[in-house]
């Protein structure tokens, strides 16, 4: 498949055409041999290192490397040298391992830990991988690891190809466009600025090398830790191939052990990193245009938030904010105190967040232009040209965020916008987006931390290293409060620096539809916190597309509407009061349930555990799960199917096994079983799993808007065993480094004979205001004789007409018990 590279066969009509001119001329005699594929031999040498064994045919090298228990790293060196080794997305490489060993066998070697085995074959250099059960997982096809020498800029095209089984799906690569299941299908990776992209357009804004493999029941991940373009072939020209390739660096890729798609995904965060804890008000309704400007326009907006009861944290101000288009400046004339007016905002609850963008307007005047002129910051070319290009300010140069002096320098240009209260940070065109020629040339040079390369190594990791900068800097200029930052391109690891979204969509049914499978895809690829443009940024959405995306939007872990500013205003009250109604009703939702969402959040960053779970992770041994793809699990105890259709009423819902609670009914259903489902346009179908405890805030206007008196725990029996975590701290700060935090650990029972029982551990030293639980027991299939907490018996409960048990009680209890007659 990898053939169709054509760079080897102009190398080979040029070799045709000297060889037509030795004919003619014969005195000289040019011998150039044609660029050809170049195969790894039988092994003959053997040698080990540590955790680190390399395989040597006389020539190439591979080096086999134990990671973890779950975890081995494969490298390839054409000519018996490896590239130094340096990875962003990869902090530290080595984590712990119980034990490992290399054994020789007859025809092959193994490299073993008490999980996995790697397997080398000594004739043909085949590697594969099993678990310790003898289940073969991923092995190498004819051929698998080779190269061809780069003429042109060096170096080689490296190649690896696999076995793709005939029950085979894929899963991964971040927010590619198109089916969640990549099987047959061929991607790109070159972040793109993929302005209004469609249904399967290749490739988009980011670059997440990492895809997960499920069959014969059992998940493995492969991560190919390349920078540079890359590809993935998923059985699209052979049905049994799966390949990737690149353009240049090393072949190093990891191999992830599973067997469960989420241990992939959470040994995938355990290599590349999990998001921060971001600061609480991130969570809430965001509201962004191109743009809000003057500032009696932001106000407006501001005023209609509030006078509507519709709850909003953030306004975003896009470029329209600078003077002209100068990052780290303002428009007087729209912005005359633009300190007043931030502050103005957080009076009434508003963060204000703005976009900055890499592209540094080339002005003698400016200062941003004449700081980095003067050290030396800007990309230049190979001729030690600087890298020129015109974006949004006209002509511009680029700082080379891949240096770590210019990552320090501009992480304080932030300064004076932090000392004006400006909460978050939008990075914006970081892919990098060039005007007319798209991007950099190739031969705009980098320093890549030392470790020097060209923009084909390092245009992919351009715009994680510009948001690095940003994340970096704040964290120091904001002292303890934790920095909010968005970018648009990025690489694999970018989550330690940013939320993310889906880019520059549109306000069609189809997209909706993309954007809610780019999330789930992003989630399971590492990139927790993420959302789309709520409504389309380009198009015209009505009333009911506006309104279905609101409440996808309400369980995406980045909500935010945003549209361009040639398309009409998208507030949640611009279609009519009918869809104001029910748009407030689901941001009201989203903030009911902050407390479970900020809870979700802490068991990715702690844990790794992705935010959003697509059915396949749920229940990865039914195969129809592979191919369903719009609903997902907002952590572990909601499955939220979004309504996708437009005019639907209903939507068909597959539960997957366990019992059920419908979220607005409370109607109980039996997993592994499809249903018909109302979903009328004020209503979308929610599920909670039986056994779950859910935590409830009052409805904000803001996040902490009001002092928390009580909590409401809302608990959904079940007759089998079922844990539940809730997390507090302060919410804006890292004093959760220090344990001043708290992680309850729920556990519910219920047994028709005896009654309900529900325990709680707490771990941590945050001490949160409130004192009070308010318990809402729903689903008891008993009659209530006492309720007994802690030894002591609450008298004051009351059973509604909806069958549910309300009563309180502290919030530090052990074990409430909850008799049956």
């Amino acid at each position: 498949m990898e053939e169709q590279n054509d760079q080897p066969n102009e190398v080979n009509e040029l070799v045709e055409k000297a060889q037509e001119v030795q004919h003619l001329n014969n005195p000289v005699d040019i011998s150039v041999k044609p660029i050809v594929k170049q195969y790894l031999g039988a092994v003959k040498k053997v040698k080990k290192e540590g955790n680190r064994f390399y395989f040597s045919d006389g020539d190439a090298r591979v080096e086999v490397r134990v990671v973890s228990d779950e975890i081995i790293r494969v490298r390839m060196a054409p000519h018996g040298v490896f590239l130094d080794d340096f990875s962003y997305a990869v902090p530290e490489v080595d984590q712990k391992v119980s034990v490992f060993k290399m054994q020789e066998h007859e025809g092959y070697y193994t490299v073993s830990t008490h999980s996995v085995t790697c397997k080398i074959e000594k004739e043909n250099f085949h590697i594969s991988f099993s678990d310790n059960i003898t289940n073969l997982v991923m092995v190498d096809e004819a051929n698998s690891m080779h190269w061809e020498e780069n003429v042109d800029f060096g170096g080689y095209y490296i190649y690896a190809t696999k076995k793709c089984h005939s029950e085979e799906n894929f899963f991964g690569l971040g927010d590619k466009s198109g089916n969640f299941n990549l099987r047959g299908r061929r991607f790109e990776n070159w972040n793109t600025d993929a302005y209004s992209y469609g249904w399967n357009q290749d490739p988009l804004y980011r670059t997440i090398p990492f895809y997960i493999g499920l069959h014969n029941q059992a998940a493995y991940g492969i991560f190919f830790d390349n920078t540079f373009k890359s590809y993935f072939d998923f059985g699209s020209e052979d049905v049994n191939k799966t390949s990737f390739w690149a353009d240049g660096g090393e072949l190093q890729y990891y191999y992830i052990h599973g067997p469960h798609i989420m241990d992939v995904v959470k040994r995938y965060a355990s290599l590349t990193g999990t998001h921060p804890m971001p600061p609480k008000w991130t969570l809430g309704y965001q509201q962004c245009r191109w743009s809000y400007y003057p500032e009696t326009k932001v106000k407006e907006i501001a005023k209609q938030f509030r006078d509507r009861k519709i709850p909003c944290d953030a306004i975003y101000l896009d470029i329209d904010y600078m003077d002209g288009y100068r990052c780290f400046t303002w428009n007087k004339k729209y912005f005359p105190d633009p300190r007043r007016m931030i502050k103005e905002l957080a009076n009434d609850g508003f963060k204000t967040v703005v976009m900055i963008d890499p592209g540094i307007k080339v002005d003698d005047d400016y200062w941003v232009f004449k700081e980095g002129k003067d050290n030396k910051y800007f990309c230049r070319r190979s001729d030690d040209y600087f890298m020129e290009g015109h974006v949004w300010p006209g002509r511009c140069q680029f700082p080379d965020f891949t240096n770590p002096k210019v990552r320090k320098w501009w992480g304080k240009l932030y300064e004076e916008l932090v000392d004006m209260g400006v909460a978050g940070f939008w990075n914006d065109m970081n892919e990098p987006a060039v005007f007319g020629s798209g991007t950099f040339p190739n031969d705009v040079r980098h320093n890549y931390d030392g470790y020097r390369g060209s923009h084909r190594k390092a245009h992919n990791v351009y715009g994680m290293q510009m948001v690095r900068s940003t994340y970096e800097g704040l964290k120091k200029l904001m002292r303890n409060k934790r920095p909010f930052t968005i970018t648009r391109a990025g690489y694999s690891g970018m989550q330690r620096y940013a939320s993310v979204w889906t880019g520059d969509n549109i306000a069609t049914w189809e997209h909706l539809k993309i954007g809610n499978i780019q999330c789930q895809r992003l989630s399971v690829s590492g990139v927790p916190f993420c959302g789309t443009d709520i409504g389309g940024f380009s198009g015209e959405p009505d009333g009911e597309l506006f309104t279905r995306w609101i409440q996808l939007g309400t369980f995406s872990p980045f909500m935010r509407a945003h549209s361009a500013g040639d398309t009409a205003e998208r507030e949640p009250w611009s279609f009519g009061g009918f869809f104001e109604d029910i748009n407030r009703k689901f941001i009201e939702l989203r903030y009911r349930l902050m407390p479970y969402l900020y809870s979700v959040f802490w068991e990715h960053h702690r844990y790794g555990f992705p935010i959003l779970r697509p059915l396949v992770m749920l229940e990865q041994e039914n195969i129809s799960n592979s191919f369903r793809q719009d609903e997902f699990c907002y952590g572990d105890k909601l499955l939220i199917c979004p309504v996708l259709e437009q005019g639907a009423i209903s939507r068909q819902v597959y539960l997957p096994k366990g019992l059920w609670y419908n979220f607005w009914t409370n109607e109980v259903l039996d997993g592994g079983n499809e249903y018909n489902i109302e979903a009328k346009i004020d209503s979308m179908p929610i599920f909670v799993r039986a056994g779950s405890v859910i935590p409830e805030y009052p409805v904000m206007q803001y996040v902490d808007e009001k002092a928390i008196t009580e909590v409401a725990l809302n608990i959904y029996s079940c007759d089998y065993e079922v844990n539940s975590y809730m997390y507090e701290d302060h919410g804006d700060t890292f004093a959760f480094e220090q344990d001043i935090y708290l992680e309850k650990k729920f556990t519910v029972k219920a047994n028709d004979a005896q009654g309900l029982k529900i325990n709680q551990r707490i771990e941590g030293l945050y001490t949160p205001n409130y004192e009070f639980y308010s318990c809402h027991i729903i689903g008891m299939k008993f009659q209530v004789k006492k309720i007994i907490v802690d030894n002591k018996e609450v008298t004051d409960y009351h059973i509604d007409d909806r069958s549910v048990l309300h009563f309180k009680c502290l919030k530090n209890f052990t074990e409430i018990q909850i008799l049956s007659l």
